[in-house]
């Protein structure tokens, strides 16, 4: 499934084509994605498009209408090209501008989304509930030591909880807690605020990092072949269950925590 990282390079990627022009129509192939696309999709025909944002893994494309919120589920891609180009399989959703130029969704497993809002998006029920930007300055030690005390669940998990801070997903949360050297079983109120200090920028450096990353690639958005998965990147503990740790050379242990796998270092992760 896209993080948020690769959610955040499909907004840079797409961002300079498409942001600032005007919305011809929206041409839905396929409804029957994670929710049905409603016809209220279609009142952005004839609007420009404002901005293209993000909140926590949805794409927010404004109008002065209202909301397009697009998310890319499991195997969702994005990419930007002549309104000519022939449709890929699985090519459920086209959005056309005025240049021809078209944004198209492809998504094999069908758990994305395309939804309107006409209100104030963050009051929105996908969104209102969430918790801060990982990469904002919301989202610091203090919160999160705050918002850890007296619970009991592992400090994974917990980081992972969008209703804690969004868009730390599996990956980056192996190996944000690898590099502050906590345990990912440790209950996240028994983790200290110092622990936390150097835990809160450990994260938001590897989401950085991923982004960046990411951002060589940034041409592929307007590919006929589609856009890029994960980012070409060394990860030190994901993944790599039953191989040495990187640190130590210990073999790093492969477990699941709330149903996904979770690998970490039994010497360097207390």
């Amino acid at each position: 499934m896209p993080e948020l990282p690769e959610v955040e390079v499909s907004r840079l990627g797409i961002s300079p084509h498409i942001e600032g022009k005007l919305i011809t129509q929206v041409r839905v192939h396929d409804a029957r994605l994670r929710w049905p696309v409603p016809e209220t999709v279609q009142r952005v025909s004839g609007q420009q498009l404002e901005a293209v944002t993000r909140r926590a893994k949805y794409l927010l494309l404004k109008t002065a209408v209202g909301t397009l919120l697009l998310h890319l589920g499991m195997s969702g891609k994005l990419r930007v090209v002549p309104n000519t180009t022939s449709l890929k399989k699985h090519d459920h959703i086209e959005i056309e501008f005025e240049d021809g130029q078209v944004l198209r969704l492809n998504d094999p497993r069908r758990f994305g989304a395309l939804l309107f809002c006409a209100d104030d998006v963050s009051s929105h029920e996908l969104l209102a509930r969430l918790g801060p930007e990982p990469l904002t300055e919301a989202f610091t030690a203090d919160y999160l030591f705050a918002a850890s005390r007296g619970r009991k669940q592992a400090i994974k998990t917990f980081i992972m909880d969008n209703h804690v801070v969004v868009g730390v997903g599996n990956i980056y949360a192996n190996e944000a807690l690898f590099k502050a050297g906590i345990n990912p079983k440790r209950q996240a109120g028994q983790v200290s605020r110092a622990r936390y200090q150097k835990l809160v920028p450990l994260i938001k450096q590897t989401l950085q990092d991923a982004i960046a990353q990411g951002g060589t690639t940034l041409r592929d958005f307007t590919n006929v072949d589609g856009s890029p998965g994960y980012f070409a990147q060394q990860l030190m503990v994901y993944g790599r269950g039953g191989k040495r740790c990187m640190v130590c050379q210990a073999t790093l242990k492969e477990i699941r925590l709330g149903q996904r796998s979770t690998v970490y270092c039994t010497r360097c992760q207390r």
